[in-house]
């Protein structure tokens, strides 16, 4: 299976919410493999804690791989070469974690039909040899959208299953950002057809992940006066009234990441010792990714919806 994640605009928690989805599906045994093509601003390594590709790869990175200059781009096993000692402590019984970084220092580039055909070999190699991967694209209406559109429409990827999820904030201005990258003019749906696919089967192929939202419920707000609390019951109505209107409403939401004073802090990924050992991360942030990583590969969590 490949996932497409994307998001309305940068800052979304797109990249660190996707990282943690990957070492989630490994945790639950899966081989998992995430593909970095957010070719502008390359975070992966960073939250993997991986020291020599912090910004993106040296020149054997998945910008040069797809512009034609190597033949196989670099492959990081995480596991192995993380400076995070309570990664590098492996369990018993997960899957492989891999990352396949872009080049730091580069930008975003219109597809060719070369890059087209590179890509398109890139992902039916990735899929057959990993449970799980997944493409984290650049923000917004991007060349790195435009390339997997085209490339998921060739023959050799019609039997792939794939999906896309969509990451937003809970703002009004994320929401219809959102709505408006997936089913607004040069948007997701619009490109796909382009290319050849068939619209209402992108869109069935299509949802949305609410990243950092506050819970006026949840116990570390105790110290909001009532008044507060329902200003935000209010704002949470109308924000709900217009999710549905821009069609990014619970009718397409596979899930709902809370918000993490840790993830404000720094972007990284959480485990369990965060939660019971260091006590730093909060437990639901932390049941949001594992219930999100089983949602998102479940045919029947899926297409419930």
């Amino acid at each position: 299976m490949i996932i497409f994640a994307t998001s309305d605009k940068g800052g979304t928690g797109r990249s660190v919410t996707s990282s943690n989805l990957v070492y989630r599906q490994a945790l639950q045994g899966k081989d998992a493999c995430y593909l970095d093509f957010d070719f502008g601003s390359p975070t992966a390594g960073a939250i993997f804690d991986l020291s020599d590709v912090q910004a993106g790869s040296d020149g054997d990175g998945l910008h040069s791989y797809l512009a034609g200059a190597i033949p196989e781009p670099r492959r990081i096993n995480v596991w192995a070469e993380t400076q995070r000692e309570s990664l590098r402590n492996r369990p018993a019984g997960v899957g492989r974690l891999t990352l396949v970084p872009s080049d730091r220092g580069r930008g975003e580039f219109p597809s060719t039909p070369g890059i087209v055909q590179r890509c398109v070999e890139l992902l039916v190699r990735a899929d057959e040899e990993y449970d799980v991967v997944l493409v984290d694209l650049s923000a917004g209406r991007s060349y790195a959208t435009e390339i997997v559109l085209e490339a998921t429409a060739r023959p050799e990827l019609a039997d792939v299953e794939a999906r896309w999820v969509v990451f937003h904030r809970w703002t009004r201005q994320h929401i219809v950002a959102a709505g408006s990258l997936v089913h607004g003019a040069r948007g997701i749906l619009d490109i796909g057809t382009a290319h050849g696919h068939k619209r209402a089967e992108l869109a069935e192929k299509v949802r949305f992940v609410r990243t950092a939202v506050l819970d006026p419920a949840a116990s570390d707000q105790a110290a909001l006066r009532p008044e507060q609390l329902v200003w935000l019951d209010v704002c949470n109505m109308r924000l709900k009234d217009l999710a549905v209107t821009n069609k990014v409403g619970q009718v397409k939401l596979l899930g709902i990441i809370p918000l993490d004073p840790v993830l404000q802090w720094q972007e990284q990924l959480l485990t369990n010792d965060d939660v019971w050992l260091h006590r730093t991360a909060n437990e639901r942030t932390v049941n949001a990714f594992e219930d999100l990583a089983k949602k998102i590969v479940d045919v029947d969590a899926w297409e419930g919806l």
